[in-house]
């Protein structure tokens, strides 16, 4: 547990959440400050802080239960569909530096948008972009 992580804090108890689901190795909660009813996070027990410094065995161990908690969000909400997202990083939009997968369900006619603006790429620049992602280890 890291010490003044806000999550780790709700994991053991100390803040209290609204859990929607738990098992050894994810608390599932809902947001505080949904973008829709039901929005829910998925929070691994051990503290990580983002996506990227995750190793892939503990990303292994908690995308099953994100699986097993959007299931069970769709049909409490009856929702007709539902967004997962991660936000790695304070330029992503990451607030809490502790690793979670947000559930977002959502219902035809919502209003919610998650958008982006789309860009296009220029002449070339696609293929250059590709090599560098390409050659990046």
């Amino acid at each position: 547990m890291a010490r003044d992580c806000l999550f780790c804090k709700i994991i053991d108890g100390s803040i209290p959440s609204e859990k929607v689901y738990e098992d050894d190795k994810v608390v599932a909660i809902l947001d505080i400050n949904p973008v829709a009813p039901g929005h829910t996070l998925v929070l691994p027990r051990e503290h990580t802080d983002d996506f990227i410094s995750t190793p892939p065995a503990l990303l292994a161990e908690v995308m099953p239960s994100v699986h097993a908690v959007a299931a069970r969000v769709m049909k409490g909400v009856k929702a007709d569909g539902f967004a997962v997202v991660v936000f790695n990083g304070r330029a992503a939009g990451q607030e809490v530096f502790h690793l979670h997968v947000h559930i977002i369900p959502r219902k035809e006619g919502d209003g919610v948008r998650l958008g982006w603006p789309k860009t296009h790429y220029a002449d070339g620049e696609m293929a250059e972009l590709a090599e560098k992602i390409r050659a990046a280890k």
